[in-house]
């Protein structure tokens, strides 16, 4: 990147009001957790609930105020997803692998809070997207491919891997490094709820991709699914209610863990 677009991305993000913006972005970011979790749970007690974010979106656009509040939720998104592609951009003192490494780690992240603000901003203009299907077509298009099979094979175990990495983050603790606990039982707490949510996240992400996986050995687009075809696949699991009613509790930890980081974490590059 030249050096030039660097510093106008290291301007922005010692920008105060960008940092605010950030973290109403976790703020965000926690609620979508919180109402992903709560569908989640009526899921696994009988609702017939798509239990993803379009889902929740959903679930806002049919309150009072609710397009209001999908706009709120775009734009804190949108402002974390921004945040997240200047943080692999704008540090000082990186090179070589470590500069690969920020960036394979932060733009991602950017890149899938701004699609899912802008997500939120259209169904707060009336779209009613559905994920589930959405995934389905888009693994069915990418199986035209010569080398269909491949590509979405190699999707899938990422998506695994990610899981993977979620659920390890939650038993090692390590997102401590991104966030100034606080002192006593409070952070006690809150290092919890990180870990159960961190852990629960990361299964439901491993399910995500190994039923990608499944659909590029089998040839079979409609196997591939999102949360919501995660969650159907626990449900149709031994104790699958019980399954996915610890998920949906895992990931109200984690928005609750998310709402609080938007207090506590560290915006310091």
């Amino acid at each position: 990147m030249p050096s030039s677009a660097r510093s106008a991305a290291r301007e922005a993000e010692a920008n105060p009001a960008f940092r605010v913006a950030a973290r109403a972005g976790y703020v965000a970011n926690g609620i979508l957790h919180l109402l992903v979790g709560a569908l989640v749970l009526a899921v696994g007690f009988g609702a017939a609930e798509d239990s993803d974010q379009t889902g929740a979106f959903r679930a806002v656009a049919a309150l009072p105020l609710g397009a209001a509040a999908l706009w709120a939720l775009a734009a804190g998104l949108v402002a974390l997803g921004g945040w997240h592609l200047l943080q692999a951009v704008a540090p000082r003192g990186l090179s070589g692998r470590k500069r690969i490494a920020r960036i394979a780690a932060e733009a991602p992240q950017g890149i899938v809070f701004v699609v899912i603000g802008v997500i939120s901003a259209a169904v707060a203009l009336g779209a009613r997207p559905r994920a589930e299907q959405t995934t389905e077509d888009i693994s069915q298009s990418v199986l035209t491919l010569p080398i269909g099979g491949f590509v979405l094979g190699t999707a899938g175990l990422v998506v695994a891997g990610v899981g993977v990495g979620f659920a390890w983050m939650g038993v090692r603790r390590s997102f401590h490094d991104k966030v100034r606990m606080p002192d006593g039982a409070a952070g006690h707490a809150l290092s919890a709820l990180g870990a159960v949510g961190f852990v629960a996240k990361g299964i439901a992400l491993g399910v995500v991709g190994v039923l990608v996986v499944i659909a590029a050995i089998r040839v079979e687009p409609d196997t591939a699914g999102g949360l919501d075809g995660a969650v159907s696949a626990l449900m149709a699991l031994p104790a699958g209610p019980f399954l996915a009613a610890l998920v949906g509790l895992g990931f109200l930890a984690y928005g609750v863990f998310t709402v609080f980081r938007a207090r506590f974490a560290r915006l310091d590059v």
